[in-house]
This record gives structure tokens, sequence and C-alpha cells, in this order.
């Protein structure tokens, strides 16, 4: 047998995937090349690692078996890098992340500096809706996570890196002759949600519920980037984290229209599992963030102030 490396990570980016396109898309390959890898490694092989039944690719029970030894070779391989680095002096390791759509917006500049400072670090930060970020940190797949609103049900430690506030945005085309009322603003207009399981849709949906709104005409998009852009366009408005409208307000695309009980303020916190044995990379981030979290708001930060 002659497989390689790459094969390897290949292969078992499918199995987890269960998709050649999906796995394809991660790795950032053609679908035709990593067709063409997947084919190599199963020719090296008696016994089918793949299937495909009606269109639908599933691993065989022998694949299952060859994921599982080649997910632990190639944490082997990164283990000798990163031992590699660690012994000429540098900081090594995985640092993973896991953040809600809209942190997006924040997360990156807490990470810029230190992933610069530490090149043997190598980050993975998945970006995906609430539901998802506490289902992959209750089952300890990441180190961190970065949330608005904390996990009832999990013991975590935190810090709190920054507020996050939500207004009422409109499209800047929509004028009020008066100021508008509560009630013209939810149940004559058009309204935006996020998807289920959003942070920013709990919060739109607990702020209506306590005002006791009926809603005329609901619109479910499943990103902040769509519902911003259909925003943008006039379909309609929303209630929306103000850190993630910043080029819209300048560029005057939009308007935050002023509701009383708006915005809603929460607080970014960037938590993981008090039973979660940090690595070194872990525990220097920690430190990073301790020392500099004040610098990168002043410096990142300090345009939200004025809203």
């Amino acid at each position: 047998m002659d497989y390689t490396l790459r094969q390897l990570q290949i292969f078992l980016k499918i199995t987890q995937k269960q998709s050649v396109t999906k796995a394809s898309e991660e790795l950032h390959l053609t679908q035709p090349a990593v067709s063409i890898q997947l084919k190599n490694f199963q020719d090296q092989f008696p016994i089918p690692l793949t299937e495909i039944v009606g269109r639908k690719l599933y691993v065989t029970d022998f694949g299952k078996e060859i994921a599982v030894a080649a997910e632990k070779i190639l944490s082997e391989v990164d283990s000798i890098n990163y031992k590699t680095l660690a012994y000429q002096g540098q900081l090594s390791g995985r640092l993973i992340v896991s953040v809600v759509s809209t942190a997006k917006y924040v997360m990156p500049y807490f990470l810029s500096d230190f992933m610069k400072a530490n090149t043997g670090v190598e980050l993975i930060m998945d970006v995906t809706n609430k539901s998802r970020v506490v289902k992959s940190l209750e089952r300890n797949e990441v180190d961190f996570a970065l949330v608005s609103v904390l996990p009832k049900k999990l013991k975590v430690n935190r810090v709190e890196l920054m507020p996050n506030r939500l207004f009422y945005v409109a499209n800047t085309d929509l004028k009020f002759k008066t100021t508008p009322t509560k009630k013209k603003l939810f149940e004559g207009l058009p309204l935006i949600y996020r998807e289920e399981g959003s942070a920013t849709r709990n919060a739109m949906e607990t702020f209506i519920s306590k005002n006791k709104f009926s809603v005329r005409q609901k619109i479910e998009l499943t990103s902040n980037e769509a519902v911003k852009q259909a925003v943008v366009s006039g379909l309609g408005c929303s209630i929306m984290p103000l850190i993630g409208i910043k080029h819209e307000l300048k560029n005057k695309e939009v308007q935050i229209v002023p509701v009383k009980g708006l915005p809603i303020n929460t607080t970014w916190n960037l938590i993981w599992l008090k039973s979660k044995k940090l690595s070194p990379a872990a525990t220097a981030y920690l430190e990073f963030i301790s020392t500099e979290k004040e610098a990168i708001i002043k410096k990142k930060f300090a345009w939200i102030d004025s809203f």
C-alpha cells in the first residue's frame, strides 16, 4: 500500500461530510480532484470503502474502520508537527473556536494579533447558529465559544468581551411623516427574522411577545448577511445587532429607527466548559485576551459608543 497523508485527509473529510461535494468545498478543492483521490485511495483496498445508493454516498463498515484509523494517523502527524515547533520554542497546537453567526463581526479582531504572534498555532473557527455552537461546546469539540446568551444547561467559565446592541433597522428609503408607533413598525411593516435557534431571533421574539404585538407579515432568512441584504433592498425591517451593520450605516443604506425599549443590550461572552482541560494554545489565548481586550475594543470598536 502506498497511500498518502493527503489521501487520508480527503477520505476522512468525505466520511465526515458524507459527500464528495461538501468535502471538496471544505477542503477548497475541485470535486473531480477529490473524486480522483478517493478512487486512488480505494484502489489500494480489496474491500469497498464507500458505496453509492440512489445518488447518495454511504461509508461501508470497513470504510468507517479505515476512517477511524486515518483520524488517529493524522492526529499523530499533527502531534509530531506541534512537538517540533514546541522544541523550537514556539507555541503550537490547535485553537478551535465556535461562534454564533453575528459574532463573525467580532471574533476575528480578538484573534488576529494572537495568531500573528503565534504562527505555530492552527486556528479553526466555525461560524453557525447558537444551538449548534452550544452543541459543539457540550460535546467538547471546541476550546471556546462566543455567544451573547449564556447556555442554561452547561457549566461554563466566561470572559466578557464587549457589549452587543440590537436596534430596529430599516431601508433609508422608508420615510415617516411623524414618529412611528411601535404598533405600526411591528404590525404594519414586514418583519424579517433569523432562523430558529438564532440568539438574535430569540431576542426579537422576546421583545415582540413582551409588547404583545401581532406581526402582520413575517419573513425568515437563514443568516445575518441575508437579513441585512433584505433590509437594504427594502424587503422588510428587522431587529439587528449594531456590530453587523457598520458599513451599511456609513453608506446610508440602512437607518436605525428609534423605538422605546430598544436597543436590546446583551454582552458578547467568550465561554468554555468548566471541566475543560485547556491546551497550552488555549491557555495562552486566555492570557492574551486578559491583557489585550481593552486595547482591541478601543482600537476597533470605539465607534459603537456613538449609537
